[in-house]
């Protein structure tokens, strides 16, 4: 198996892994927005009332969630169109071109800086949230066994789960598309270092033909400017020759 094959491959793998880690970040804050009502917990804080120890809620925005779900979304997506994609070429038994490499390292590019964002969305949010949780509980999960706020109506049960799904599955996320990102630009390095090799074969191939071409020429200037150059007659030649002269002398004396 080729590198190129090896390196197609580890793309399919990786975009396999990303399809089940978007899963994993979409289902549980799907879920979670559903308990809350539509009210997101990342970076909410809040205080505790000592009258009837209720958490008084200080809800930050929702769009916070909502751009988790979306880079779930886009994820998903994305994962879904490479795995296609590319498990045709594999079928197949040829790559992808150059132009399409270029494509594969600029969306991997654009996912892994939105994945890192939503990342430390969701770990400093969830951190932020806990923090209120904590002044009253040891833990953060103890909360999750708790009716913590009942002006709200949310359901807490199964909170830090929901969350620590999410959390564990953007930070994954963000790794696997690091890694084809890496894939791609190892691919468009190989493509670019092919076309180099092609473009150096193809000038030495000229200047060999150049070069034979000027030989050719001239060889041939100096078989037609060159003089004919005459054999030198043999000693025994001479001598007939001079037998011959010296008869023809004597006849013409007689």
């Amino acid at each position: 198996m080729g590198v190129i094959n090896v390196l197609l491959l580890s793309q399919v793998t990786a975009n396999i892994v990303v399809f089940v880690l978007s899963v994993c970040i979409m289902v549980p804050m799907i879920i979670n927005q559903s308990d809350f009502r539509g009210r997101c917990l990342l970076f909410s804080t809040g205080e505790w009332r000592e009258e009837d120890g209720q958490f008084d809620v200080s809800w930050s925005s929702n769009s916070v969630c909502g751009y988790i779900i979306f880079v779930g979304t886009i994820l998903f997506l994305s994962s879904v169109v490479q795995i296609y994609r590319l498990s045709m070429h594999l079928y197949k038994g040829h790559d992808s071109s150059f132009l399409e490499a270029f494509v594969d390292t600029v969306v991997s590019t654009v996912l892994c800086c939105i994945s890192i964002i939503a990342a430390l969305l969701v770990t400093l949010g969830f951190h932020t949230w806990c923090g209120s949780i904590t002044k009253r509980f040891e833990a953060c999960e103890d909360a999750s066994d708790n009716d913590i706020d009942q002006k709200d109506k949310i359901d807490t049960t199964g909170f830090y789960m929901h969350m620590g799904t999410a959390q564990f599955g953007i930070w994954a996320a963000w790794a696997c598309c690091v890694g084809t990102s890496v894939f791609a630009i190892l691919k468009l390095c190989r493509y670019h270092q092919q076309e180099n090799m092609r473009i150096s074969m193809a000038k030495a191939r000229e200047r060999l033909l150049k070069k034979a071409l000027s030989e050719n020429r001239e060889r041939q200037a100096v078989s037609v400017v060159s003089p004919r150059i005459l054999p030198l007659p043999s000693v025994d030649e001479l001598r007939t020759n001079t037998t011959q002269r010296n008869e023809s002398l004597v006849v013409h004396s007689i």
